[in-house]
């Protein structure tokens, strides 16, 4: 049966597409951009700020990335300076209690799992 034909996406199939979305998620700053964005817009210097260490291009193409995965928005505004700003989408928002959980997990358990 061919994945058109598949009454379920599966990611486990390596023509499934949903495993693309699985690898997009997995990619080193696409986890921490979504939950910085959780209490709402931010420009791209706050982002940056945020989530320490990323450089000006990894946040650029991850931001592009999560926009074409249509879980966050970038809206510019006509002003001078040019302002622009990000901000999750209904099905980033959605996506956001799963992320953020990941996250706590691993703050909670950072500890255990590089314990020797």
């Amino acid at each position: 049966m061919s994945q058109a034909q598949q009454a379920e996406p599966d990611a486990f199939v390596a023509t499934c597409p949903s495993r693309l979305l699985l690898v997009r998620l997995a990619e080193k700053w696409t986890m921490l951009s979504i939950v910085a964005l959780e209490s709402g817009p931010l420009r791209f210097g706050d982002l940056k700020r945020k989530v320490e260490g990323v450089s000006q291009k990894m946040l650029t193409q991850t931001l592009r990335n999560l926009e074409q995965d249509k879980l966050l928005t970038r809206k510019v505004y006509d002003e001078m300076p040019l302002r622009v700003e990000y901000e999750l989408t209904a099905l980033g928002k959605d996506l956001l209690p799963l992320i953020r959980q990941v996250k706590l997990w691993c703050e909670a358990h950072f500890d255990e799992i590089v314990a020797q």
